[in-house]
């Protein structure tokens, strides 16, 4: 049975923070549905590692770090045109409120908020978002639904991303350019497991979920594509919530 509204055959499709966990997972799915892939990371070696795995061919690699402007602003000139983006780079950082410095704060917003906002923005000046497309932005259940001690410069640059979407998806819906976002919850990837809690806690933490586990990095991934491809075409400013049940608690 061929039939699949999910496939993203014929679309080229640019995923960002793809050398490792949830970006490294939607680059890899999304090639074995069809798509040519454009990844982009700051880890050369790592990025040729997630490059080695993709499906097919017509893939593109390029190395950028995307908390520096002059990184953004080649990548932007270098990229081809889309039809999907995933923004999917990001950094977590636990910082208690009495602790809390202005470049921790800027660090936390310029990675996880302002880079893709930028990048997304330049690629629109440039006109290299072709019509239709669809924009996926990975926010989190920390900061839009829930907040955790230590974690209130990450949720509030979650929940920024959160309006930006929202505010994006009004914007270009003339343009036929769909604006939506993931959120996860606890998801296994290697940003957690470098993180400052011990792995007791990081179990802990895990039997507070319903379906007692994190997620899987494909999980998410499955989810990014629904709103890249054509089945979600009548989906625009939506936040899809990916938490194993832990925000229904």
């Amino acid at each position: 049975m061929s039939y699949n509204p999910y496939s993203l055959e014929g679309k080229t499709i640019l995923v960002t923070g793809a050398s490792s966990g949830i970006g490294k997972a939607t680059a890899v799915e999304c090639s074995k549905l069809g798509a040519g892939v454009v990844i982009t990371g700051r880890d050369e070696k790592r990025l040729s590692d997630t490059f080695s795995l993709l499906q097919g061919d017509s893939h593109i690699q390029l190395v950028a770090d995307l908390g520096k402007e002059e990184d953004l602003s080649l990548l932007v000139n270098r990229l081809p045109a889309l039809d999907g983006i995933a923004h999917i780079a990001g950094i977590v950082k636990t910082i208690p409120v009495t602790f809390l410095k202005k470049q921790d704060m800027q660090h936390l917003f310029d990675v996880n908020f302002f880079a893709p906002t930028l990048l997304t923005t330049g690629l629109l000046k440039q006109k290299k978002i072709r019509k239709p497309s669809s924009i996926v932005f990975i926010s989190s259940i920390e900061g839009p639904l829930t907040v955790h001690p230590g974690n209130s410069v990450y949720s509030a640059s979650k929940s920024a991303v959160q309006g930006m979407m929202r505010g994006l998806s009004v914007e270009l819906a003339s343009k036929k350019i769909r604006v939506n976002a993931v959120l996860p919850g606890m998801t296994d990837t290697p940003i957690i497991y470098g993180s400052e809690f011990t792995e007791g806690q990081l179990l802990s933490t895990k039997s507070q979920y319903p379906l007692k586990r994190a997620a899987s990095p494909e999980e998410i991934a499955w989810a990014i594509i629904y709103f890249l491809s054509d089945a979600s075409g009548f989906t625009t400013g939506a936040s899809l919530v990916v938490d194993g049940g832990f925000t229904v608690l």
